[in-house]
């Protein structure tokens, strides 16, 4: 069975950034052999925070929904967040290996999120410094919420030509 590349989403969180771990992540990050196709640095909006943890709001509840909103959005540390797409065979597995369990209590010491990670005292939010894909699905919802084609050095998903007319700040 040949297997193909799949792109996986990666969040460095706001703590990450606020730690200054950001490399520390990428330099564990590259054992994966993956390669970087997309990076930059997000200030996170509502509508954006809402659309990437939509899932939560059912799953966990609206208050851990509204806490982790508040997380992401940068509300605890700084409003910034570096979004890089990483693609390659197995990107999803690869990462999450790498990035450890989602509750830092139970991941692996050896892990992102086992050495930076920590649950917030006041909130219970699961502060672990990074997001990562779980599959090659969700990725691809998340790639195309965090990116358009053209911040992509590599077309991994269908693209179409659409003339719009946008008002955009431009420098002066």
């Amino acid at each position: 069975m040949i297997k193909k590349s799949e792109a996986c989403l990666v969040l460095i969180k706001p703590d990450g950034l606020l730690k200054s771990i950001t490399g520390n992540i990428i330099n564990d990050l590259s054992k994966t052999n993956l390669k970087i196709i997309g990076a930059k640095i997000v200030s996170v909006n509502d509508e954006l925070a809402e659309k990437h943890y939509n899932n939560l709001k059912k799953e966990k509840g609206e208050e851990i929904f509204k806490e982790v909103l508040k997380y992401i959005k940068g509300e605890y540390h700084t409003n910034r967040v570096m979004a890089l797409v990483y693609y390659g065979i197995d990107a999803c597995k690869k990462i999450r290996e790498i990035a450890g369990a989602t509750n830092p209590e139970s991941a692996d010491p050896t892990t992102i999120r086992g050495r930076y990670g920590r649950i917030h005292s006041k909130t219970g939010v699961f502060e672990n410094g990074i997001h990562a894909s779980d599959s090659k699905i969700t990725a691809e919802r998340e790639v195309k919420l965090w990116f358009s084609p053209n911040e992509l050095t590599e077309k991994i998903y269908e693209t179409k030509k659409e003339t719009k007319t946008i008002e955009q700040i431009v420098w002066s």
